[in-house]
């Protein structure tokens, strides 16, 4: 089948140089996901799908966010004379023998069931998606004949007062034949106070032409929110949270406030995970069963293996954490950090592309990086491996059952053997063996007669 997105327009209430479809809504953009809802819509009805972005304001920026694997293509809108006249630029590509759905890029929260719906619905021949609302004002209003049949759309600013009180609005979203919808295209025409070409005056041709034209409803308002300004965007990235909160706890996730909850991705749980409020979850993120997640962390392509525990203001990124570990608080891990089972990260640690064997501790005030970390082996408060040497990164080679005293600086490139022990303060630069005490330490002096400087007085 046929999607034409409509997603040129500047977005001037936006007030950013962003275009309008690429100002994100749960981490991605709003053209993103559009853009998965048409081809989860297809997928549905068992078709491939022929998906088609026409874009205008910031195309190229629109284009290069993004890649061939998201199988669209793209046509230019120049000038924005209307949303007839964006379709009209895509029907070169329409294939006549499937039907057209046109859906918006800043519309992101139109569920796959209702598009399906309103395919279903049209039977073959013309639909429009339609939503009920309290106060319609700025929407085109659904006219309907005495028999209840759709007789045109019309818009705010060229309706007259009996059809500025209908509720039943237009979303714009709406499904066509092709090989119809083509013809109608080329009548449309721009006498109306926009001097715009209307994509609704569709609907008045079809009726003239015989073609039925019936409506569906959304079930849900919130779904054809459409997004003009921060304060909207703002509104549709709460529901959009809310959604994804309830998807967690039905998954078997219990979340202390589902209003206080950010994903930024995709999360996927097991049974009896616990996250606490304030967390934001970013890219690919998995707890296992049990995992316990405390407020305000923050997890960016995480995987967190089963009965783990992050405590409250921890910072991982590109990190894989096995069973039974405990992080935090105000722990960071960086890219390439591995944690193995029951790994204990403590108050102002920070692990980058390291590996942490299984029980191994670091529990106050560390730096590990670039190095792999033996199971059961202990890191004292304060010590780093310095691995920079200014131009490059070094290794450093902890073996198991290691105990390193508070204050040491293990030098990279450099090996401590298993069941070392190095003294506090040390400055490591050489291989310690293994099983022996190694401390490298300044010998201690006092200084008798010094004196401490003392401030010169103000004249």
């Amino acid at each position: 089948m046929n999607i034409v997105i409509l997603a040129a327009g500047q977005g001037k209430r936006m007030r950013s140089a962003l275009p309008k479809v690429l100002h994100p809504v749960a981490g991605r953009p709003m053209l993103a996901h559009v853009i998965a809802t048409a081809r989860a819509v297809a997928q549905a009805r068992g078709v491939s799908a022929n998906t088609i972005a026409v874009i205008g304001h910031g195309a190229d920026q629109v284009r290069n966010a993004f890649s061939e694997r998201d199988e669209v293509r793209f046509v230019l809108q120049e000038p924005q004379l209307g949303t007839g006249h964006a379709v009209q630029q895509a029907a070169p590509l329409l294939d006549e023998s499937a039907p057209t759905l046109v859906l918006y890029g800043d519309v992101p929260l139109v569920r796959v069931e209702t598009l399906v719906r309103l395919i279903d619905g049209a039977a073959g021949e013309v639909s429009v998606l339609t939503v009920e609302l309290a106060e319609p004002t700025g929407y085109g209003r659904i006219v309907r004949d005495g028999r209840g049949s759709v007789l045109k759309i019309v818009e705010q600013k060229d309706a007259n007062d009996r059809e500025r009180a209908i509720r039943e609005v237009n979303t714009g979203i709406l499904v066509a034949p092709t090989a119809r919808l083509k013809p109608w295209l080329t009548r449309l025409a721009n006498d109306n106070a926009q001097g715009e070409y209307y994509l609704t005056d569709v609907i008045a041709m079809a009726v003239r032409d015989g073609a039925r034209v019936s409506a569906v409803a959304a079930q849900d308002a919130d779904e054809t929110l459409g997004v003009n300004s921060k304060s909207q965007l703002a509104l549709v990235e709460r529901i959009a949270q809310r959604r994804v909160a309830e998807q967690l706890m039905e998954a078997g996730a219990t979340l202390a406030d589902p209003a206080r909850i950010d994903v930024r991705g995709e999360v996927t749980v097991g049974a009896d995970v616990s996250i606490d409020v304030g967390c934001i979850f970013e890219g690919r993120v998995q707890l296992a069963d049990g995992a316990r997640i405390g407020p305000y962390c923050v997890l960016r392509d995480v995987t967190i293996g089963a009965r783990t525990q992050l405590i409250a203001f921890s910072y991982l990124e590109s990190t894989t954490v096995g069973a039974d570990a405990r992080i935090g608080p105000y722990s960071r891990t960086r890219p390439g950090a591995a944690l193995e089972d029951e790994v204990h990260i403590g108050n102002f640690v920070e692990i980058k592309a390291s590996r942490m064997g299984r029980g191994a501790k670091a529990n106050h005030l560390a730096y590990v990086g670039d190095a792999e970390v033996g199971a059961r082996t202990n890191i004292g408060a304060g010590t780093i491996t310095a691995n920079y040497d200014g131009v490059n990164k070094h290794k450093t080679e902890i073996g198991v059952d290691v105990q390193i005293g508070s204050n040491a600086v293990l030098v990279a490139p450099v090996k401590v053997g298993d069941g070392a022990t190095i003294g506090a303060g040390s400055v490591v630069s050489r291989e310690a063996p293994a099983g022996k005490l190694t401390v490298a330490r300044a010998q201690q002096v006092t200084i008798d007669g010094w004196k401490r400087p003392l401030k010169k007085k103000s004249t």
